[in-house]
């Protein structure tokens, strides 16, 4: 794609979104509510005719995943990197609203010998992206207020999604998505990385295999003072920040609700099968005032701060059809160390992660689970460090095994590559995804859900069955995998086809072309920039040519 393009997109764009587009709330005026008996019940809306739910949706397998990217701010970068480092990908774009960011991660192709992506930019760069005929996963890490319109694009431009977290703000983007993804039946992922972390997924497998018995309450948190992330978020210029807060301050003062409760509550959604046997029914949320948050926008203006929606810490209870509770907490404000909780309370045992890891089981529940046996064990106290550290490598999840130790240091001790490379993985098999529209929406909607609970007194309210009648028709949560033979052939075709691309770029000199059109552009000679970019589009086809040619020609017969 010819950057020269989007000099004149840029601006427009600019200007069409200061002009008409509204900034995501987390309270959607589409949602429909009645009181019955003191519960706020929140209607759901009908399914349209011919729709058919998403549960376990399978699309054939992609071998090579072609991605673009869309936010290249503070997630983005990140992604781009470990992405460069997945076998059978290609990454085709690279997509901010600053030209300046997308520029600076192309830069980490380069390092990696890889073909030069296209580059957009501009509040509508991501419109023209998402058209693109080849591409096939647009991967979403903009901030919040563009997670669910880029998302909603893409979907639209028949693309499968992944968006970064809370990626939909209220009810009516929940719902949205999942007609999306229910009509085009297109895979629109969550980016949930805690649910790959080492001690979430252990446990989930001890949970699997009935360690903790009857897991009859959960808990899940994002505790995690931004005191040094606030001045970082990117501050939009389409969002009239008088204050200067930037987007992410700027929403929790205009918003109240659990802002971002998927950190806590994804992780033990899965361990009690949620939409897979069970499901949330009723919510109940409170907040303290925003004692801090209310002092923090007067250090930055030097206004005293007469309103701000959000309180400082939120707590949610939700019931299950099933009679189990889960608590989720929020609270981005007060000084404390970080805390996700992580709680299981089971009949036969005890899991909690913070402030340090730890089981309490008895001996008793260990017996037919093959886990080491220890002598005088109860689940009054915990576990010692060695009991400890044997069941969670009875217990080490084979997605672990595969995946952790590559991305140890690509962030977050390795849990966000494990996600990535999980995603690509399925694309690849053709198979279900580890997290489906129906957890993006679950996760998500505390936002709204627990808002109308705060704005009504903390009344009760029923917490929609986004499945629309689905959610027990799976019997538990479980990852899918392709056989031994399958998913030795795909990755020999990946690892090839990266190899591949690697060799062709080198030979095509496509790197040498790039720089040609950048120094062309910062001499400001257009002339001399669309000739420059005519030859490197040129080679850019010749190379796909030649890499197609080669991998049919290496698995003819395969």
């Amino acid at each position: 794609m010819n950057l020269k393009k989007f000099f004149g997109l840029a601006l427009c764009g600019i200007m069409a979104l200061v002009g008409s587009t509204a900034q995501a709330q987390s309270l959607s005026p589409s949602t429909k509510w009645h009181w019955d008996k003191g519960t706020i019940v929140v209607e759901t809306p009908e399914r349209p005719a011919g729709q058919e739910h998403a549960l376990n949706l399978a699309v054939a397998p992609i071998k090579t995943v072609r991605v673009a990217f869309v936010g290249l701010g503070m997630r983005g970068p990140g992604a781009v990197v470990r992405f460069c480092r997945i076998p059978g990908v290609e990454i085709v774009a690279l997509c901010d609203y600053e030209y300046e960011r997308a520029e600076k991660c192309q830069e980490e192709l380069r390092k990696q010998g890889l073909i030069p992506a296209d580059i957009y930019y501009g509040a509508k760069g991501y419109e023209e992206l998402c058209k693109r005929p080849d591409i096939d996963l647009v991967y979403v890490a903009a901030d919040w207020n563009h997670h669910y319109p880029v998302a909603k694009c893409a979907l639209e431009n028949g693309k499968h999604t992944a968006i970064e977290v809370p990626s939909a703000m209220n009810l009516e983007q929940c719902w949205s998505l999942i007609d999306l993804a229910e009509k085009t039946r297109l895979h629109c992922f969550i980016l949930e990385n805690c649910c790959y972390d080492d001690y979430e997924m252990n446990a989930l497998a001890m949970a699997q295999d009935g360690v903790f018995g009857e897991i009859i309450r959960a808990e899940g948190a994002y505790i995690h003072s931004l005191e040094w992330f606030w001045d970082a978020y990117w501050k939009d210029p389409a969002d009239n920040d008088v204050d200067n807060l930037h987007w992410r301050l700027k929403y929790n003062k205009e918003n109240r609700g659990d802002l971002y409760a998927t950190h806590g509550l994804g992780p033990v959604a899965q361990c009690l099968d949620i939409h897979r046997g069970d499901r949330f029914t009723t919510l109940v949320a409170m907040d303290t005032d925003p004692f801090f948050g209310k002092e923090l926008v007067k250090e930055k203006t030097g206004k005293e701060c007469k309103e701000f929606r959000n309180g400082d810490h939120t707590t949610t209870l939700m019931r299950t059809a099933k009679g189990k509770v889960v608590e989720i907490q929020h609270n981005v404000m007060t000084p404390q160390p970080y805390n996700r909780l992580f709680k299981l309370t089971g009949t036969k045992g005890y899991a909690t992660k913070y402030p340090t890891p730890e089981l309490a089981l008895s001996g008793e529940a260990l017996k037919g689970t093959g886990a080491p046996q220890v002598d005088n064990l109860n689940a009054h106290g915990f576990m010692s460090a060695e009991q400890r550290n044997a069941m969670m490598a009875k217990y080490y999840h084979p997605i672990l095994k595969k995946y952790v130790e590559k991305g140890r240091d690509l962030g977050h001790g390795g849990m966000d590559f494990v996600m990535d490379s999980r995603l690509v993985y399925c694309l690849q098999n053709g198979l279900p995804l580890d997290m489906d529209v129906y957890d993006l929406a679950e996760w998500c909607c505390l936002a709204e859900l627990g808002t109308l609970s705060m704005d009504n007194n903390c009344a009760a309210v029923t917490f929609p069955d986004f499945t629309r009648g689905y959610w027990n028709v799976q019997k538990g949560y479980k990852h899918a995998y392709a056989t031994p033979e399958a998913e030795a052939a795909t990755e020999a075709y990946a690892e090839a086809y990266s190899a591949t691309q690697k060799e062709v770029a080198a030979k095509k000199n496509l790197w040498a072309l790039y720089d040609a059109v950048k120094a062309a552009k910062a001499a400001g000679d257009a002339k001399a920039e669309a000739k420059a970019q005519k030859k490197l589009d040129a080679a850019k086809a010749s190379a796909d040519k030649a890499i197609a040619k080669a991998m049919k020609k290496a698995f003819a017969n395969k």
